[in-house]
């Protein structure tokens, strides 16, 4: 019976890994239904202290690559920090509309992310008194940067969940 439990769980955390793309907690939820997992089935020691801890710090790692990939983008073509948290809101609110206005699975969040941040900063940069050429090489930084950071979450989640799958059925 452990092992359609550990089968159901496998196919949850399936399901958050693809609400990363919808910029919503995906591996937190991945963390957190693990760790009530483990918490049900203690007598069984499915899962390790180290294990949960271990995806623990991977979740974090994820949130901060892609927390800081819109802005990096935008602090690696030069831009100020004023370009960087219109990056930053401007992803969060990009992510948002691009669900809405573009009803593809995950390419509407994604595009809408990366217009967002790349717009967020052109235009407060645009706002501080920078030339327009300056204005649009931060925009484009933040846009692949935020890029690379949900791609980088995304892909620390796709190990997270290995990490589960594979500690889930190891003796």
């Amino acid at each position: 019976m452990l092992y359609f439990w550990s089968v159901l769980l496998i196919l949850l955390n399936t399901v958050w890994l693809v609400l990363t793309f919808f910029a919503l907690p995906g591996n937190w939820l991945i963390v957190v239904s693990t760790c009530l997992f483990a918490w049900w089935r203690a007598e069984d020691d499915i899962f390790s202290i180290y294990t949960l801890l271990g995806i623990t710090v991977l979740a974090i790692a994820g949130e901060l690559v892609e927390f800081f990939g819109g802005i990096g983008g935008a602090k690696r073509k030069g831009a100020s920090w004023r370009g960087s948290i219109g990056a930053l809101i401007g992803a969060i609110t990009g992510a948002i509309l691009g669900t809405i206005l573009i009803p593809v699975p995950f390419l509407g969040t994604l595009i809408g992310a990366c217009i967002g941040a790349g717009s967020g900063a052109l235009v407060l940069e645009l706002a501080g008194g920078k030339k327009m050429e300056d204005s649009i090489r931060y925009g484009i930084g933040a846009g692949l940067g935020e890029f690379l950071g949900i791609t980088g979450k995304f892909i620390i989640g796709v190990i997270i969940w290995f990490f589960i799958a594979i500690a889930a059925f190891w003796p």
